[in-house]
C-alpha cells in the first residue's frame, strides 16, 4: 500500500515533467553564448526534460526497477498522447521512442552501478540514457534515412555551419542535437545536488521496512 502511494507520487511528478517539456519545447531560448544564437539550437524544454531522469532514479533507488518502469511507462503514455495532438506524427514517434529507450537504459545502468559510490548510478545512468535519447530523437525526427516515419523537414536537413559559428557545416539537426545533449549533460550534473540531498530521506524500501520491523 505504501509502495503504491509513493509510486503514484512519482507518476504524477513524471507526468508534470513530460507535460511541461512538451509545452516548453515550443519556446526557443532567446539568448546568445560565445557568439552562438541559442534560439537557433535550443528550447526551454531541453532544461526541464532531464528532470525525468532524476524522477526515474529516485523511484529506482527507493522501490527498485519494477516501480521505476511503471513510472516511465506512465510518462510514455502521457508524452505520446500529447505529442500526437501537438506535433507531427514523425515527431511524436521520435519523441516517444527516444523517451522510452533512454529511460529504460537509465534504469538498467543505475541498477548495475547502485552499489558503487552514490553519485555514479544517477550520473552515468542519466548521461548514457540522455545520449541514447538524443541520438534516437533527432535521428528519427530529422535524418533523411528515417523518412518512412514521415516527410523530411527541408530546413532541418539543410546544411549550415555547426552551431552557427564553426567553419565545418552539417545538417541543422546535428547542431540541434549537439546543443540539446550539452544542456542534458549540464542539467544531469546539476541534478546530482537534489539527488544527494534526498538520498538520505528516500531510503530503499528494504531499509525502510527493516526500520519499521526493528521499532515494533
Amino acid at each position: 500500500m505504501l509502495t503504491s502511494r509513493y509510486t503514484l507520487v512519482y507518476v504524477l511528478l513524471m507526468t508534470l515533467v513530460v507535460v511541461a517539456s512538451n509545452i516548453l519545447v515550443q519556446y526557443p531560448l532567446q539568448a546568445e553564448l560565445a557568439g552562438i544564437n541559442l534560439a537557433d539550437i535550443l528550447t526551454w524544454g531541453a532544461f526541464t526534460y532531464p528532470v525525468a531522469f532524476l524522477i526515474t532514479d529516485l523511484t529506482n533507488r527507493q522501490f527498485g526497477p519494477k516501480a521505476a518502469r511503471k513510472v516511465v511507462f506512465a510518462g510514455f503514455v502521457v508524452g505520446v498522447t500529447l505529442s500526437f495532438f501537438t506535433a507531427q506524427p514523425r515527431i511524436a514517434i521520435a519523441s516517444g521512442s527516444a523517451y522510452l529507450a533512454g529511460q529504460l537504459l537509465d534504469i538498467s545502468v543505475f541498477n548495475r552501478l547502485r552499489r558503487m559510490a552514490w553519485w555514479r548510478a544517477p550520473l552515468f545512468g542519466s548521461l548514457i540514457g540522455s545520449m541514447l535519447d538524443t541520438v534516437m530523437f533527432f535521428s528519427f525526427a530529422f535524418a533523411p534515412f528515417f523518412v518512412f516515419f514521415g516527410p523530411n523537414d527541408p530546413f532541418a536537413i539543410d546544411w549550415a555551419p555547426i552551431l552557427g559559428t564553426f567553419s565545418t557545416s552539417a545538417p541543422r539537426w546535428i547542431s540541434w542535437a549537439i546543443g540539446d545533449f550539452s544542456v542534458k549533460m549540464t542539467v544531469g550534473l546539476v541534478m546530482l545536488l537534489p539527488y544527494g540531498a534526498l538520498m538520505n530521506v528516500l531510503k530503499p524500501m528494504s531499509q525502510r521496512q527493516a526500520r519499521v520491523t526493528a521499532s515494533t
